[in-house]
């Protein structure tokens, strides 16, 4: 089996299986005031001290949540209704179109339910967000302005935002800035106190850690509206009883993920950049997606349009073959429409609905790419002369 989908989840590394397994073992609520529950509270806190010094962040900034979705869905709610609520102005959302649908969709929500006056970003033929634009989007009314939204770096294409240009436009206007950056960490280098943003989103599997696990760095000069209302958990933003089994995973796999990531970054883009070439030879009119230089791209991902293919079927091809890969989002994986992503480039829609991701990981070798070399121009072929388009 050759696994090239790695940007919908990556195994857990060995460390953060083996801190899950002990934590698993001992039994604590870390709200609880005796010594099994001061014991669990001492767990959190030191991984949620590990956690903020792989973040670039403090660790009263840190809020641990279920995941992703749920951070991204705490800032984009939370910080609206709070911001709307100190000044009833502050109603329009800013956000790029290339979100993963934990952003988009809780935008459209707030947009469906909540009064929100959505505002998308432009963005350029390889989905980036100008902070020119930005700018310029802020300015004609910096006081109806609750929150803008744009992604570390794109979960399809893989294209890098230039994030702290981004958040030094947006606190000019004091705007608060989210960033998901759940596909960045181990990635890119991901520092929030050095970024200049607002709130920053993480997942634990996206990194090596469980799943169910994520956090939102926040700024502490912020308090959005919680999603969640309970015992006051986690600055009283997040309430719920504490998983501190992943809790304690995550840190250790965030830890590592950041201490390794300019190996990662070296090691792995080298064999993106293989895979790259491979696809190339073998279908000369694959269109690359995203930032074609590699420096503005996550070394792990290459994305691909195939003319006259359908990317559903050309998955299915692969797979029948035992590799295994994505047409996009695994979150909309099966939806037979183009990507949302693609289609904000400016890619045809035909075009777009031809699409697959190849996604690599920490165990990914040279072997797993000469699979796809052998296999991906005779799945194209085959693909095309079916009429599976």
């Amino acid at each position: 089996m050759v696994y090239l989908d790695h940007a919908a989840t990556t195994p857990m590394l060995p460390e953060a299986v083996w801190e899950l397994g002990e934590q698993l073992t001992r039994t604590g609520n870390a709200s609880s005031l005796h010594a099994a529950g001061r014991r669990a509270r001492r767990t959190v806190e030191e991984a949620r001290e590990r956690l903020a010094g792989a973040l670039g962040a403090r660790p009263s900034e840190v809020v641990f949540t279920s995941g992703g979705t749920e951070a991204d869905n705490l800032a984009v709610k939370g910080l609206y209704w709070s911001r709307r609520a100190a000044d009833p102005r502050r109603t329009r959302v800013l956000a790029s179109p290339v979100e993963h649908h934990a952003v988009l969709d809780a935008v459209h929500w707030l947009a469906d339910h909540e009064g929100a006056r959505v505002e998308w970003l432009p963005v350029d033929s390889v989905g980036r967000v100008e902070p020119d634009a930005l700018r310029a989007a802020i300015a004609r009314d910096p006081g109806d302005v609750a929150l803008a939204t744009v992604m570390w770096a794109n979960n399809e294409i893989g294209t890098v935002q230039p994030v702290s240009a981004l958040a030094g436009v947006a606190r000019e206007f004091a705007v608060p800035l989210h960033c998901d950056a759940v596909q960045a960490l181990g990635q890119s280098e991901v520092d929030f106190g050095a970024s200049g943003l607002s709130a920053l989103a993480v997942s634990g599997h996206k990194a090596g850690g469980p799943y169910g696990i994520g956090a939102l760095v926040l700024g502490r000069e912020l308090k959005p509206e919680a999603l969640l209302h309970g015992g006051g958990q986690e600055r009283d933003v997040r309430s719920g009883t504490l998983d501190v089994p992943a809790i304690a995973a995550f840190a250790v796999a965030a830890e590592l993920a950041a201490a390794r990531q300019p190996r990662f970054a070296r090691e792995v883009g080298a064999l993106r950049d293989a895979l790259v070439a491979a696809v190339r030879a073998a279908v000369p009119d694959a269109v690359l997606g995203g930032d074609p230089d590699p420096a503005g791209r996550l070394p792990a991902n290459a994305h691909f349009a195939f003319p006259g293919c359908e990317g559903d079927s050309l998955l299915l091809l692969l797979d029948a073959q035992g590799i295994e890969c994505s047409t996009g989002s695994a979150c909309t994986a099966g939806i037979a429409q183009p990507s949302h992503v693609v289609l904000a480039t400016g890619a045809d829609p035909e075009l777009a609905r031809g699409t697959l991701r190849f996604s690599l990981g920490h165990t990914s070798t040279r072997a797993d790419v000469a699979v796809l070399a052998e296999a991906i121009g005779p799945a194209v072929e085959r693909a095309r002369s079916a009429g599976l388009s």
